[in-house]
């Protein structure tokens, strides 16, 4: 009897472990709702420095696209004579426009205008001497030259 005896506080007192491993295994709801708190103040601070990054590095694409309109424009001027019409527009960089007998395009890779950094078509307007190329921006309403 005795041997039984113990083994039924043996396996009393195993009970309370596996219940204290189990505690411990695991995560309680307070340090979890810690861990989501430091993520979210984390991502606080840096979201809006890296929205800012990409609008700026948009920004910045977009010039760079105008100056190799601008180059291609020149290159275009000196093959033709002139600058595009307002109604070739940029268009006239990649497709010989009626009537340009010395088009030794075209003038920019990829066989078509691109698109700003946004997906909008570029703006151009031109008075004969002269061209400006605009992008409408992210808003599509203010302009960037």
């Amino acid at each position: 009897m005795g041997d039984l005896a113990v083994a039924l506080s043996d396996a009393a007192k195993a009970k309370p472990r596996n219940r204290s491993r189990r505690r411990r295994a695991g995560f309680t709801l307070v340090e979890m709702l810690v861990v989501l708190a430091i993520i979210g103040l984390i991502s606080a601070l840096v979201g809006p420095r890296l929205i800012g990054q990409l609008t700026e590095s948009r920004e910045r694409a977009a010039e760079l696209q105008i100056r190799a309109f601008s180059s291609a424009l020149d290159i275009f001027f000196i093959d033709v004579g002139r600058y595009p019409t307002q109604s070739e527009g940029l268009r006239a960089l990649v497709e010989a426009p009626s009537g340009a007998r010395s088009w030794s395009g075209p003038y920019l890779r990829g066989g078509a205008v691109p698109l700003d950094p946004w997906g909008q078509e570029y703006r151009y307007s031109a008075d004969g001497g002269s061209y400006t190329i605009v992008t409408m921006g992210p808003d599509g309403v203010g302009a960037t030259q």
